[in-house]
């Protein structure tokens, strides 16, 4: 199991997407989340997009790997039985998710393999996340406040990439999982 993470803005979905294009016979875990679709994304592709009443209904029945409270607005999580499925069939399985979700998958499966995705600079991680254009200031504000303290966190991971040129990060990640 290999766990992408890193703060928003650094490229995680670009990458994913790129590497899905590239190694589709991988699992690669869809997280569902409580924020709202943002233009392009499609259900159950990009996301699973739930109610909070639903996603907390699922945290009571213990449906997720992992999840947590982001940016202190929306919930994300990873649904367990997709991943489980996938890893007892031998399947190498790819987690798309925050530093929050990150740890507790760590700490529930420790032979889960840490990539934290870092951008070039401080400076081209506020142009990404600003360039996207999908929030709002006060938003942009909270995951730039979030992002200085998982820069932070980054020793934490066991495999640390930086995120300069698409491609580039794409071919370190296949060569780094063997894949």
């Amino acid at each position: 199991m290999w766990v992408i993470s890193g703060p928003s803005g650094v490229g995680k979905g670009t990458v994913c997407n790129r590497l899905r294009e590239l190694r589709p016979d991988v699992h690669y875990s869809v997280s569902m989340t409580t924020r709202a679709r943002r233009p392009g994304e499609q259900e159950g592709v990009s996301y699973h997009f739930v109610t909070p009443e639903r996603f907390e209904d699922l945290v009571a029945q213990k449906q997720f790997l992992e999840h947590a409270l982001v940016h202190r607005s929306h919930y994300y999580g990873t649904p367990r039985a997709p991943v489980d499925k996938a890893v007892a069939a031998g399947i190498p399985v790819v987690l798309e998710i925050d530093l929050q979700g990150a740890r507790q998958v760590k700490a529930n499966m420790p032979e889960a393999q840490l990539v934290f995705l870092e951008p070039p600079s401080w400076d081209e991680l506020v142009d990404r996340l600003r360039g996207r254009g999908t929030e709002d200031e006060a938003t942009q504000k909270r995951r730039l406040e979030t992002a200085k303290q998982e820069l932070d966190a980054r020793q934490e991971a066991d495999h640390i990439v930086e995120n300069a040129v698409v491609e580039d990060t794409v071919a370190t990640l296949i060569d780094l999982m063997g894949l």
